[in-house]
Formats: C-alpha cells, structure tokens, sequence
C-alpha cells in the first residue's frame, strides 16, 4: 500500500495511507504557553480509519495524540501545565518551555514507507535555549490490518549546565513517573485492556512496570470495533527496559518513561538518544497477536533476536 505526504506549509504534513490519513504530524502548532508548545501527531488512525488518539482532553489539555513530553528538564516543564513541587503538589509555575521548529530536514514517501526528519529548539518559558532536538519519524505499513511508526530522538544540551530530566515521581509523587513518549487514547478506549507481555490488565495495576513492551486494546464508540496499540522501546535506549506510565481506567494512556523513578543527567553539550515503535493495528488481536505485534515493532526497530 503506497503511502503519501500532504505537505500544509509552515504547519503539519499528513501521512496517507490509499484513503486512509494515517497521522499528521503538527510541526508549528498554536498551542497556548501554558500548555508548553511542542510537535504532536493527531489524528492518528488505523488502515481500517479508526481513530486512535485524542487531542486536548478537558482534564489535560496538554495532552495531544502522541507527543515526546518531558514534565522535569531541570527546572523547566515541557510537559505542560503545572509543575509537581513536593509539599505543594502541583504549582503553575513559569516555568513552560517550547519545542520550537527549526526546519525540516527530510521529508520523503516511497512505497509503503515514509519518513520526516525534524529540527527543533527546546526553549525556556523566558525564551533561553534549553536543548537542541534532531528527530525523525519512519512510517511503514506492514500488512492490510497494521502499520508502524518509528520514532527517533536526539537531544543535545545546549542550557550551559548539566540537566536532570526526571518525573513527578523522581520529586516525590509516588507512582507518578510519567514522561517520554506519552500516547493518549480516545475516551472510548477508558476500562479498556491494557497488555503486558506477561499478560492483560488493568493502567494502574500495572503502572510503574518494567518491560520491553506494553500494548492496549480499546473499543470504538460508533462502529463498535476494536483497535490495539502497541509501543515497543529500543535496547539501546537509555534505563531499558523502562518502568511504564500506563492507565485505563480514568483515561486511557501509554508511556514508555525511562525518567519513572530515577534521573537522568545529561551534562553539557551531551546528547542523548531514544528510539520507540509504535505499532497501530486494525482489531482485537488478543494476548497472543499483541505479543506478535511487538515483534514486528522489534523488527522495525531492528532489534529482534
């Protein structure tokens, strides 16, 4: 299935799948600083045209579909809304940093592969350089029910001191170790399934896991049908396999969070990298097809034994 790129100029590009957009990518958006502004994908649907994201939630606007969202960057919140200080639980501070386009560096559909490349400036609420972000974005279809999307990251550290990227977790909030690459499902997904390699589940007994891999399978208000996500974290990443900020039964989420219960210190001028699969699949695939999506995310990483 040949994909496509829909190029909307200084603001998004739409993957397309046949007639099925994929995703579309917000490079430029207008979200307001509070929300500490950054790239986001949304909508992001299955072959089959479901949509699997959900955009500015009235109980966090900040969530956006997928999003790489870093709450602790030293003493910046790129994550958005209030900050997490502990004895005073959460403080809207000024403290909201942007990640900031800089330019597109590839942009590119071949067959059934797509890829974006992306520069981008993380910058202080005042406005001073934080981190330097290259990040690239690998679409591919794998079947007629499955596709993947291969998020990349490298974050240089441009703030002329060290950072310590952490989670509310890491400032004292127990079990609240939110951060890195955070998917947001629809409303209807909420008391959905939420699957482990070791088996199904609800969020917030399984939160605070570790594994290679976590997926969620979630029913659509509508047509009644299922879809299943499936995130799958690189070996090579950094605390892998990382402790997961997953939940079902308020809303429905899944975040691969290396910065869960321990800081990561990136001193400066270093640069450090993530690499995530994030397989959509048309369906209910089960235990058993949740862990066979898992390896063609492996396989998409390039990571399989």
């Amino acid at each position: 299935m040949t994909l496509q790129v829909c190029h909307t100029l200084d603001r998004s590009i739409a993957v397309t799948a046949g007639d099925v957009e994929l995703f579309t990518y917000t490079y430029r958006p207008d979200t307001p600083t509070l929300e500490s502004p950054k790239p986001y994908l949304h909508p992001i649907r299955t072959l089959a045209g479901e949509v699997v994201s959900l955009f500015r939630p009235h109980d966090h606007v900040w969530h956006k579909g997928i999003a790489w969202s870093l709450p602790h960057v030293g003493e910046h919140n790129f994550w958005g809304g209030p900050t997490y200080v502990h004895g005073s639980f959460y403080v809207q501070l000024d403290n909201n940093g942007s990640a900031v386009h800089q330019e597109l560096t590839t942009l590119s559909a071949e067959g059934e592969r797509a890829e974006i490349g992306h520069r981008l400036g993380w910058r202080s609420q005042a406005g001073q350089p934080v981190i330097d972000e290259r990040r690239t974005l690998t679409a591919q279809v794998l079947d007629d029910a499955t596709w993947v999307l291969v998020f990349e990251t490298a974050m240089t550290n441009v703030s002329g001191a060290a950072l310590d990227i952490g989670s509310p977790t890491t400032k004292g909030r127990e079990n609240a170790g939110y951060g890195g690459l955070f998917w947001r499902g629809p409303r209807s997904f909420t008391q959905g399934i939420v699957q482990s390699p070791t088996g199904a589940g609800t969020g917030d007994d399984l939160r605070g896991t570790r594994a290679e891999w976590f997926g969620f399978r979630g029913r659509h208000d509508g047509s009644g049908g299922w879809s299943t996500i499936v995130m799958v974290d690189d070996a090579a990443n950094p605390q892998h396999p990382p402790q997961w900020f997953v939940r079902s039964e308020e809303f429905a989420c899944l975040c691969p969070a290396p910065f869960f219960s321990e800081e990561l210190r990136v001193a400066d001028g270093e640069t450090v990298g993530f690499r995530y699969a994030v397989v959509v699949a048309a369906g209910d695939h089960g235990e058993e097809g949740a862990r066979h999506l898992a390896d063609q995310g492996r396989d998409a990483l390039g990571v399989r034994s």
